[in-house]
């Protein structure tokens, strides 16, 4: 954080024990190194507090993504579902009408004898 060296400190130290002298000095150092103790914990309390609120907004977007994700499902199972249906509803069309063509070629050759290609077969 602050780019201090070990000359900074050291003239720092000097100058503190000019100012203060060699009966205040360790009382000072012991009152700010309590003050840089509660500034590191309020700093660190506040990172956490802004982690808790970042993950929080993760856990709502993760809870919104599944109710969606569970929506598009349903979604995907009815349209999959009308799909077969629709498929159904075809294959039984189709077998209806194979079925009644069939019976027509029947009642139309009389006999019901076809060759191959489905024309009357002449005895």
């Amino acid at each position: 954080m602050f780019d201090i060296g070990f000359f900074e400190l050291l003239v720092v130290v000097v100058v503190a024990l000019i100012v203060l002298g060699p009966e205040r000095l360790p009382v000072a150092i012991k009152v700010s190194a309590v003050w840089v103790g509660r500034l590191r914990r309020t700093v660190q309390s506040i990172q956490q507090e802004i982690e808790k609120e970042i993950n929080m907004d993760e856990v709502r977007r993760d809870i919104h993504n599944e109710s969606v994700m569970a929506e598009l499902k349903k979604s995907r199972d009815r349209v999959q579902k009308e799909v077969e249906d629709l498929n159904r509803q075809i294959d039984a069309a189709e077998d209806t009408s194979t079925l009644s063509d069939s019976s027509q070629l029947t009642a139309a050759n009389g006999d019901g004898q076809t060759d191959n290609s489905g024309s009357k077969i002449d005895p």
